[in-house]
């Protein structure tokens, strides 16, 4: 007999994410809710949601008190997460002993390859150096010059979470010198990794390159700031696909006026887009995209993979892999 299922969240991004495919596995496995319970219609379904096991979602889940959880899906054991950070809903599902599982290791995967890839990039001068070449040939040559290249290039990773670690796994083929800011990563994982672990003032003083990893947290808000930027390198770049709370951005911003050969490429901001007036917009040495390193496209199946996997083993009675904790919330993203 096949246990009871529910999607929670919106319809749109639900099927977006769990494509017909992996739809299709679920109801072999499970048997559904014929609708995807939201705030609005949880009262109506109250009958059927309350003999549902196990909850699938993803972006844009409705945030329950326990007091809703206890009334309206007694019987719920597992939510699988397919995307990344659970921080918004998470607690009231642990604290009614429901198990919390995300697909955070997949989301992280494409942030990773971003920043990777943005890193490699920065290294060589490209992007500034991509835009002087339209009109000031002569300049970008002279400016690319100035840069190291990769081989035996200082990178600082600030955060080594699962993106953290997942970017240093990438450049591993490059010999670059990594250094790391993480006050929670032990030292034996720091030798393991081959990456030096220091403080946020060091990598940005020496690191040719800055990649942000910070786990969104109070405790991050506001942690990168004029302390830091003063002392990036002339040519440096900083990179941030974390959160733009963790950037004091006017430090930020008179950083790079004070030294325009320093460059900013910012997935993130805030707020998020950029409004109209921010002086992000007028400064040639700041690259923005539009939040572009996450899971898109068909990347965000991955996600639902991952969750896919995750059931069968909670089906099968074995360890789950991506099962979140209250001690990890305080740290995670």
């Amino acid at each position: 007999m096949k246990i009871n299922a529910a999607f929670f969240g919106m319809e749109q991004r639900i099927n977006h994410v769990y494509n017909m495919r992996i739809q299709e596995e679920l109801d072999s496995l499970a048997d559904f809710c014929p609708q995807i319970i939201d705030r609005e219609n949880m009262e109506k379904h109250a009958a059927i949601l309350s003999s549902v096991e196990v909850g699938f979602t993803t972006w844009g889940m409705p945030v329950f008190t326990e007091e809703e959880i206890n009334r309206y899906m007694p019987n719920l054991r597992a939510l699988f997460y397919a995307a990344g950070s659970v921080q918004a809903f998470a607690r009231p599902f642990l604290n009614c002993n429901v198990a919390v599982v995300s697909a955070w290791a997949a989301n992280a995967i494409p942030v990773a390859e971003f920043a990777a890839a943005q890193i490699v990039l920065a290294n060589k001068g490209y992007h500034q150096a991509s835009t002087m070449c339209k009109e000031h040939r002569e300049e970008a040559q002279r400016y690319f010059q100035t840069f190291p290249g990769n081989y035996g290039a200082k990178v600082g990773i600030v955060g080594a979470g699962m993106i953290g670690k997942k970017v240093i796994e990438l450049l591993k083929p490059y010999q670059l010198e990594i250094y790391v800011f993480d006050p929670y990563m032990p030292d034996e994982m720091a030798e393991q990794l081959i990456v030096k672990k220091t403080g946020l003032i060091e990598i940005f003083s020496q690191c040719q390159t800055i990649s942000n990893h910070l786990a969104n947290l109070p405790a991050t808000v506001g942690m990168l700031n004029k302390e830091h930027f003063d002392r990036m390198l002339p040519n440096a770049t900083f990179i941030n696909t974390g959160r733009g709370k963790q950037v004091v951005e006017t430090d930020l911003i008179n950083a790079l006026r004070a030294e325009p050969s320093r460059t900013a490429i910012l997935d993130v901001t805030n707020p998020e887009p950029v409004g109209s007036d921010s002086e992000f917009l007028k400064m040639e040495n700041v690259i923005l995209t539009p939040h572009i390193s996450g899971s898109n496209h068909v990347e965000v199946t991955r996600m639902a993979g991952y969750i896919l996997d995750e059931f069968r083993r909670y089906l099968n009675q074995e360890q789950l892999l991506y099962q979140v904790s209250h001690k990890m919330l305080e740290t995670m993203a």
